[in-house]
C-alpha cells in the first residue's frame, strides 16, 4: 500500500501521538471493510460485514450481540466495558450499509492515491467504523477508557432505518451522550450540530380511462388532477423556516391517446424544526380533489425527526473545538439538509453530536474518497472526546 501522506506539523499529546502512529492499522481496517460490499439491499452482504466487524471487536474484549433481522441485515450492539464503571456509557452511532450495489468494487476498487482512500462507502460510512474501532482499540490497551461505550452499527440506515430505529432509540436513552460516526461536513470538516428532519410522502391518484380522440368528455384525468395537486404542494415551502417540499419522481398514463386512469407522484419533505412536523402532515392529509371523478390518496410522512441544535450539544461541540486545537486544527460546526440516525437521539433530548467520522468528499457518488492528512487527527480527535467529554443536562425530548 503506498505511504499516506504524512502530517507532523502540530502539537500532539501523549495519547495523539499514539494514536496517529496507528495509520497503518486503520487503513488496513478501512480496506477490509471497504472490500466487503454491503448494499442495504441485500442482507447476505450486510451480514457478511456485520461478521467481519464482529471478529474484529472480540480480540479488543469486546461483547458483541446481534440484532437478527429477516428484511434487512443484523444490527450489530458492541460493549465495550472499562476496568471500573464510570458514568452513563457513551453511544457511539453508525452504520454499515451502504448504497452501492454489488460488483461495484470492479469499478471502484478501494485504493490509496493522492492523498485519499478511495473505495464504495469508505467515506459514507465504514472510515468512521474503522477510527471507533482503532480509537476504542487504544483507548482499552493503554487503560484510558474510563466509561463504558456502546458501538451500535445499523444496517439500514441508507434506507431510512426502519428496523433499527427502535433499537437505536431504546440503547441511546440509557446513554449519557451520542457520538455520530458519519462523515464530517465538507472539506473543511465540521461537526454537524443540527440536522434537518426527513419525510417522504406519495400523492396517487386514480382516474377515469377514456380514449382521448373518441370519448375524452368520459374520461377523467390523473395526471391532471395530480398537477393539480403538486401545484398545491409547491406553495407548502417556507425557505425562511427551513421547510422544503420537493416532487422528485412523477409518473402516470399509459399512452398518449388514452386519458390516464392512474398517476402519482414521489414527494420530499425537509424540515429543521419539529414542531413543523404536524403541520405539514395536516397539509399534506388535508388535499382534496378538484376533480370529483379522481380519486386522492395520501400515504407515508415523517420518518426523521429533525436533529435541533441543543445546548447541550452545542456545549460537547464547544469541548471537541477546544481538544482540536490542541491537536493544531480549527474546528467548526455545520447544520445540514440531510438526515442521519442521530435525529433519533437528539430528538430524545439525547445530546448528540454528528460528523465526527472522516473529512472527504463523494458520498453516494464515483469520487467517494477520505483525505489521509485528517484521518488520524479526526481519529485522535474521537479519542480525546470518548475519554474526556461529558454530557450536558438533557434537553426535554
Amino acid at each position: 500500500m503506498p505511504s499516506p501522506e504524512k502530517r507532523v506539523t502540530y502539537p500532539k499529546t501523549a495519547l495523539s501521538a499514539e494514536i496517529l502512529a496507528l495509520q497503518s492499522t486503520l487503513l488496513s481496517r478501512l480496506r477490509y471493510l471497504v472490500e466487503i460490499e454491503s448494499p442495504s439491499d441485500d442482507k447476505k452482504a450486510v451480514d457478511r460485514c456485520v461478521d467481519a466487524v464482529a471478529e474484529m471487536a472480540t480480540p479488543l474484549g469486546a461483547l458483541a450481540r446481534r440484532h437478527r433481522q429477516r428484511a434487512f441485515g443484523d444490527v450489530l450492539e458492541i460493549r465495550f466495558a472499562p476496568a471500573r464503571r464510570n458514568g452513563a456509557p457513551l453511544l457511539l452511532l453508525g452504520h454499515l450499509d451502504t448504497v452501492w450495489p454489488l460488483g461495484t468494487l470492479s469499478t471502484m476498487p478501494f485504493r490509496v492515491a493522492q492523498g485519499r482512500a478511495w473505495g464504495p462507502g469508505v467515506l459514507d460510512m465504514k472510515a468512521g467504523v474503522a477510527m471507533a474501532l482503532t480509537a476504542i482499540e487504544h483507548l482499552r490497551e493503554t487503560e484510558r477508557l474510563s466509561r463504558p461505550v456502546v458501538l451500535l452499527l445499523n444496517s439500514d440506515e441508507e434506507v431510512g432505518s426502519p428496523v433499527s430505529r427502535p433499537i437505536t432509540e431504546k440503547l441511546a436513552r440509557n446513554c449519557g451522550a451520542v457520538f455520530v460516526l458519519e462523515p464530517a461536513q465538507g472539506l473543511a470538516g465540521a461537526y454537524k450540530t443540527a440536522r434537518k428532519g426527513v419525510g417522504d410522502y406519495t400523492l396517487r391518484v386514480s382516474g377515469k380511462a377514456a380514449h382521448a380522440g373518441v370519448d375524452f368528455e368520459n374520461g377523467h384525468s390523473a395526471i391532471s388532477e395530480l398537477a393539480y395537486q403538486l401545484e398545491k404542494v409547491r406553495g407548502f415551502t417556507e425557505l425562511d423556516r427551513g421547510l422544503t417540499v420537493n416532487p422528485g419522481v412523477i409518473s402516470g398514463g399509459t399512452r398518449t391517446n388514452v386519458v390516464a386512469a392512474e398517476a402519482k407522484a414521489e414527494i420530499d419533505v425537509r424540515i429543521a424544526r419539529a414542531k413543523d412536523a404536524e403541520r405539514i402532515d395536516r397539509r399534506f392529509r388535508r388535499l382534496r380533489v378538484r376533480d370529483r371523478g379522481c380519486v386522492l390518496h395520501v400515504e407515508g410522512g415523517m420518518n426523521r425527526p429533525p436533529m435541533e441544535r441543543s445546548r447541550a450539544t452545542a456545549a460537547l461541540f464547544r469541548h471537541a473545538a477546544t481538544l482540536a486545537a490542541g491537536l493544531g486544527f480549527s474546528l467548526t460546526e455545520a447544520s445540514t439538509g440531510g438526515g442521519s440516525d442521530g435525529n433519533f437521539t437528539a430528538a430524545l433530548g439525547i445530546p448528540t453530536l454528528d460528523g465526527m467520522g472522516a473529512v472527504g468528499e463523494g458520498a453516494h457518488a464515483s469520487h467517494e474518497s477520505v483525505l489521509l492528512k485528517d484521518l488520524m487527527p479526526r481519529t485522535a480527535l474521537l479519542a480525546e472526546m470518548i475519554c474526556t467529554a461529558t454530557a450536558g443536562a438533557r434537553a426535554k425530548g
